[in-house]
Formats: C-alpha cells, sequence, structure tokens
C-alpha cells in the first residue's frame, strides 16, 4: 500500500531564527484532506565523548521549554548547509575543550518526527586531548564526566530523559559489547 501524503497548499505561519512552522493541507492516500503542522529545524548534533577512564562527557544546562537543568552530551543547531561532522567537532570543543583522536558517525535521530523535520547526526568521540572550552556567550553549562556503566544505569533508569543522549548511549553501549 502507498503511504504517501500529497501537499496541496503550504501556509508560512512563523519564521524564527531557530525554526520555522508551516501549515499544510495534504490529501491522504484514501483521497481525504486534512492538515499538518510542521516544525522545520537546520538540523542538530550531538557528541557522546568518552575520556581515557571511560568516562562520558556531559553538559548540564537549564532547558527552557521544561523549566529544569538537564543533563546530556554536547550537542548544538547546524548552521544552513554546514557539515555535520565539523559542526559535532566545534560544539564538543566549544562545550568541553575536547579534541578526539577517533571520531565515527553513530547514526541520525528523527526526534519527533510526528510534528518536526528536524535530524540529529550523533557521534561518537574517544582518544580526547582537552584544550580550553569556549561556550557560547548565551550557553551557560557546566561539564562532568561519568563513568560510562554508570552513564548506562541513568538513561536505563529514566534519570536521564534527554532523547539524543539516550540514543547515543545505547547505541555505544551496542558498539562496544560487539
Amino acid at each position: 500500500m502507498d503511504l504517501t501524503e500529497k501537499t496541496l497548499s503550504s501556509e508560512t505561519q512563523f519564521d524564527g531564527k531557530i525554526i520555522h512552522v508551516r501549515r499544510d493541507i495534504v490529501e491522504l492516500p484514501n483521497g481525504h484532506q486534512t492538515f499538518r503542522e510542521v516544525v522545520d529545524h537546520h538540523g542538530g548534533v550531538c557528541v557522546l565523548a568518552l575520556d581515557s577512564q571511560n568516562r562520558a562527557l556531559l553538559v548540564r544546562q537549564f532547558r527552557y521549554p521544561y523549566r529544569e537543568v538537564l543533563r546530556e552530551v554536547p550537542a548544538g543547531k547546524l548552521e544552513r548547509g554546514e557539515d555535520p561532522e565539523r559542526a559535532a567537532l566545534r560544539e564538543l570543543h566549544e562545550e568541553t575543550g575536547a579534541r578526539p583522536g577517533q571520531f565515527q558517525s553513530l547514526g541520525e535521530l528523527y526526534p519527533s518526527p510526528g510534528y518536526c523535520g528536524e535530524i540529529i547526526r550523533m557521534y561518537l568521540a574517544r582518544d580526547l586531548v582537552f584544550e580550553g572550552a569556549e561556550p557560547d556567550e548565551d550557553e551557560l553549562l557546566d561539564v562532568e564526566r561519568v563513568p560510562f556503566d554508570a552513564l548506562v544505569e541513568q538513561v536505563l533508569s529514566g534519570e536521564i530523559r534527554d532523547a539524543k543522549t539516550i540514543a547515543a548511549v545505547l547505541k555505544t553501549k551496542l558498539l562496544l559489547e560487539l
């Protein structure tokens, strides 16, 4: 069965610095019409960085939509047309001061495919060398090092709730066991 929806019209609802919101009228495969509200986003990157003692670098930062401090892997948004790997290396260095000797892709994550077109590219960094961190002036964060096995337990217990962090940690756990 063809499940493709056909866009009949599209209207911009909001055009911001980080997101663009539109309302589309679509025709469903069964011929019925409905609407889709879509958040367009340039995408983002995240890096699970493991130091020589197998500790993960996490950042603690206030996340306004949730009104709480979250612990998550270093991450950031892509600029339009920016290479994801270069962006991930930049974000890792800005937030933690780390530069990796080994760097590999962990794949892509669609965080909320029901309404958002954002794609997060995930990476694993190892063999870290540390320099000074250079966070953006609007980025207020603390860096902590957590033993990787303890981080896996925190993911499984629900203490870590950030989707990109959960995915990167569990994918890395499986890769390290192969």
